[in-house]
């Protein structure tokens, strides 16, 4: 973690292997010129957010994954099929376009990470996790049929299934072109 910096925005989240986001770019080059304006999202963002932490101070962030790191180490790797999509935080009033999935073996994982940053002095997380590739930001709201387009598409979306070994601490920064995201911390499952 950078020392000049005593706070980060920060997430802890699976990584998207590269040939997953490559078959994701292509998919999502296809679709987004025959939708409405939408600020898409770029390959090297694509992850899945476990935990949302916000501005955190550095001493705490390392702290956290000391404390995470051991009752991680065990839960075993996350078997990941992203397919299909949808919209936050519905298809009625969307904001965010997203490809969805499953991930088999997460559940302990997920309890693991709310309970260590709950016990850290994190906010607990409000919605139950769900996997989700953040695909688009919308500038403004589609039509019913851009968004029945864009459900039909993500409908018929399969890609590569992945392995993910371990749970990233990233740092998020802001920039004018988009988040910059950095692995600070890597916590292996196995």
């Amino acid at each position: 973690m950078s020392p000049a910096s005593t706070t980060v925005r920060a997430f802890l989240a699976f990584e998207v292997p590269e040939a997953v986001k490559a078959q994701l770019e292509l998919a999502r080059d296809q679709v987004r010129d025959t939708l409405p304006p939408a600020r898409w999202t770029r390959p090297a963002g694509w992850h899945l957010t476990v935990q949302f932490l916000g501005e955190s101070d550095t001493a705490l962030l390392k702290r956290l994954t000391a404390d995470l790191a051991p009752r991680l180490k065990g839960d075993g790797a996350i078997k990941v099929r992203l397919a299909g999509g949808g919209f936050f935080p519905s298809p009625v009033r969307p904001r965010v376009a997203w490809i969805g999935g499953t991930a088999e073996g997460s559940e302990a994982v997920v309890r693991t990470v709310g309970a260590e940053t709950v016990s850290a002095g994190f906010a607990a997380e409000k919605r139950p996790w769900s996997v989700h590739v953040t695909m688009a930001r919308l500038k403004s709201r589609w039509s019913r049929s851009a968004v029945e387009s864009y459900l039909k598409w993500a409908g018929l979306q399969t890609f590569s299934s992945f392995v993910c070994r371990e749970v990233v601490l990233f740092e998020s920064r802001l920039q004018p072109g988009g988040a910059l995201y950095t692995a600070l911390e890597r916590m292996p499952l196995e």
